[in-house]
């Protein structure tokens, strides 16, 4: 089966009426590639008196991977970013040994109806890298290398695929695509990395011959050549890359493989002993500690 396995996602209300899909980690699947955290948000259309803001918050250990299809975000961090965050670009923040940032609202935004829809995804960094130095990079959408291939629209937001390479620097082999594919359009996928998935952004989509279906990720069978078509117009992302080098250990908003450096991140920010972000004055309160450290 070109299907492995498929993920049912399940609905996590933030607050403010911005409910996500959250499909990674899963009890079935902790990671796909270093991909460990993967969240769907609208679309949605945001009322003028929304309050879709996040206050600053830490991490430690991942990188977040912020990519939207509609509306604007505004991200600051403790390394003095800021950066407005628009459709078609990537935003990569290594977190490393530890930083905190903000995503809010842009002034233009509030106060004001608008439309709200993108990915934000987490990839764990590999165990050499997890106590880097914090660092921030932004790639604008006329950045990222776009092709057609049989008739299908593909942007190679991080990777290499299909003669493109994406300028996003990595910690290892990662993969990710946002397709596009009118109906009755196919996109043959060889070459994927050791892991990989196919997530429907919109549309009903077929694997092989194998239904897709409706909010799941499906985790494909490297192994050989697939296809994927589309029963109506739609879109995808595919997301993979090598396996992490060993289980991870996640709180909160920390990632680590040692659950020893979680609890350790969780005291620093309890105590206030992370950089903050210069003009911030609001933080997210540390969540109550798991019963077993």
């Amino acid at each position: 089966m070109s299907i492995a396995q498929s993920l049912k996602g399940h609905e996590k209300d933030l607050g403010g009426g911005l409910v996500v899909r959250r499909y990674l980690p899963a009890a079935a699947k902790q990671a796909v590639g270093p991909f460990i955290f993967f969240d769907h948000f609208g679309p949605v259309e945001v009322p003028a008196n929304a309050n879709h803001d996040v206050r600053p918050h830490p991490h430690i250990g991942l990188a977040t991977v912020t990519y939207l299809f509609e509306g604007a975000m505004e991200h600051r961090d403790s390394l003095g970013t800021l950066q407005r965050i628009e459709p078609g670009a990537i935003n990569w923040m290594t977190a490393g040994r530890g930083i905190v940032h903000s995503e809010r609202t842009p002034k233009d935004l509030a106060g004001v109806q608008h439309r709200k829809h993108g990915l934000q995804l987490w990839a764990a960094l590999p165990k050499a890298h997890e106590e880097d130095a914090p660092s921030f990079s932004h790639t604008p959408a006329a950045e990222i290398p776009e092709t057609e291939v049989d008739g299908a629209k593909v942007r190679v937001l991080i990777g290499s695929a299909f003669g493109k390479t994406s300028p996003v620097k990595t910690f290892s082999r990662t993969l990710y695509l946002d397709v596009i594919l009118k109906a009755g359009q196919h996109l043959p996928l060889t070459g994927l990395p050791p892991e990989a998935a196919v997530y429907p952004v919109s549309g009903v989509l077929e694997i092989d011959g194998e239904a897709v279906a409706p909010n799941t990720m499906s985790l494909l069978d490297t192994s050989a050549a697939q296809r994927v078509s589309a029963l109506e117009d739609a879109q995808f992302v595919i997301i993979g890359g090598e396996p992490l080098d060993g289980h991870r250990f996640l709180f909160w908003n920390f990632v680590s493989s040692s659950k020893e450096r979680l609890m350790q991140a969780a005291d620093d920010w309890e105590a206030q002993r992370f950089d903050m972000v210069p003009g911030e004055t609001e933080f997210i309160p540390l969540p109550k500690r798991p019963v077993s450290t």
